[in-house]
């Protein structure tokens, strides 16, 4: 099969090709049994700044920016200029042996915007292997202070944090462990600090302190020795948006400070802008966590790279320690990847420029205009901050109960705007919006009034098969 440019050049033999081709030999993440390696999903073709081309022809806006990724947009020139330049001065080395000067100036970039003394990082390929790093620094860390015990990982219900076989332990959605296996011995699950989900007749104040004492009475029931880190989203971003009440993350920050316990901010989503900051954090939520995971916007999605920052203190406690010869038996082939690290100092640089400050500028529009979608019967509530946002539908408001309606109602409503330009990321009952952060009022003008149409024509299609009243 040629290789395939734009979509315009296409024929329908060509585009069947490419569906039998992808049924014949790809497997692509998440697929069900009864269609594994024999499935073919819709093909995009190229992308142009928010855009993307499909298959078949059709200018969409990305609405997930990718998988919460292209945060420059596609086709930006000097991050693929860095890409060629890069490729062509140093493709690779191994970082078992030595470093390169793009990985050594972005962990000094990094620093420099990371909250307190998170001054080191480690790099990884992607979220899952971040996530997995701290995970497995921690592990260490307490061997080699004797405290082999203190390992128990306390994660939230509604989280995701991963693919590897110990960040995927702490994932919070059931049908994440419905058919595989996981450490769930290792991991202890609280509550999601979801206010829509809030037991009714409950303040968002109330709601929050009775999370913090659910995560009070997990540390005594299971002891301070005993649990070695609290893992968290900033806001979940798989789980759908989730947005926790104002001072939650605080609060249980100060229980970890107190029990010795590592407070682990997985900012796969939320850093590198799409809340206005390279870091949220501090700068949105006040916290200076023990070590920060990150991926994703790191590179704008054009190279694999994610990575921790990890606390000076923390490593300070582990050099002073009683087994200098103790060794972190962790990597990858290709941690500090020069060319991945060399696209995130131009990614920095596009960021530092102007992004920053034009996401935080646009974020309460799109917010706004987003909130607007509300007055639509199947919309039980528009929540979000910076650019990531949820549209979660229900059956009806008195309940705000999901599972009276189709569950592949998020799917419904993706394929109707794709039909009307705007792919959206749809999560069962909800739909995720996250686009590209460069874009304009204008845009987000065009992605409200597609989503809009998208579930009134949703919501007729309920009705007309008996799914919803309406």
């Amino acid at each position: 099969m040629a290789a395939i440019r734009n979509a315009d050049d296409m024929t329908q033999d060509a585009r069947d090709e490419f569906a039998q081709t992808a049924r014949a030999h790809l497997i692509q993440p998440w697929p069900v049994a009864g269609e594994i390696g024999a499935e073919a999903r819709g093909g995009i073709v190229s992308g142009d700044g928010i855009y993307v081309t499909d298959i078949e022809g059709r200018r969409l806006i990305d609405g997930p920016a990718g998988m919460w990724c292209t945060n420059v947009g596609h086709g930006c020139e000097p991050i693929a200029r860095t890409l060629y330049e890069q490729a062509m001065a140093l493709s690779y080395n191994s970082p078992w042996y030595t470093a390169s000067e793009p990985s050594v100036r972005l962990s000094q970039r990094l620093a420099a915007h990371a909250p307190g003394d998170l001054n080191h990082v480690f790099y990884t390929t992607g979220g899952s292997s971040a996530v997995e790093t701290a995970l497995r620094f921690m592990q260490f860390t307490n061997n080699v202070l004797g405290r082999p015990d203190k390992k128990m990982i306390v994660a939230r219900q509604g989280g995701y944090h991963g693919s590897t076989y110990l960040s995927a332990s702490l994932n919070g959605r059931p049908r994440d462990h419905d058919w595989m296996d996981s450490a769930g011995e290792l991991v202890i699950k609280v509550a999601c600090p979801n206010p829509f989900r809030r037991p009714a007749g409950l303040s968002v104040e109330a709601f929050c302190d009775q999370l913090v004492e659910e995560f009070r009475g997990a540390i005594e029931t299971h002891g301070a020795d005993r649990i070695g880190a609290f893992v968290a989203e900033p806001i979940m971003a798989s789980g759908g948006v989730i947005v926790p009440p104002d001072g939650y993350l605080a609060r249980m920050r100060a229980l970890c400070a107190q029990h010795d316990i590592l407070f682990i901010a997985d900012e796969v989503v939320t850093a590198f802008g799409r809340l206005g900051h390279v870091f949220a954090s501090k700068d949105v939520f006040g916290i200076e966590p023990d070590i920060i995971t990150f991926a994703k916007g790191v590179t704008s999605g054009y190279f694999p790279l994610g990575g921790a920052m990890i606390s000076s203190r923390l490593l300070e406690r582990l050099r002073q320690s009683n087994h200098s010869e103790a060794m972190f038996a962790h990597g990858l082939t290709y941690s500090s990847h020069p060319i991945g690290c060399a696209v995130a100092q131009t990614n920095l640089d596009l960021l530092e420029g102007g992004l920053l400050a034009q996401t935080r500028v646009n974020a309460p529009y799109f917010q706004a205009q987003l909130k607007t979608l509300e007055d639509l019967p199947l919309v039980g509530e528009v929540r979000g901050l910076g650019l990531m946002a949820c549209v979660e539908c229900v059956a009806d408001r008195q309940s705000n109960n999901p599972l009276a309606l189709d569950l592949e109602v998020g799917k419904r409503i993706d394929a109707h705007c794709q039909q009307l330009g705007l792919l959206v990321r749809p999560l069962i009952h909800m739909c995720v919006m996250s686009p590209p952060l460069s874009i304009s009022r204008p845009q987000i003008d065009d992605l409200v009034a597609i989503l809009r149409q998208g579930i009134a024509l949703t919501q007729d299609e309920l009705v007309r098969e008996g799914l919803w009243k309406g």
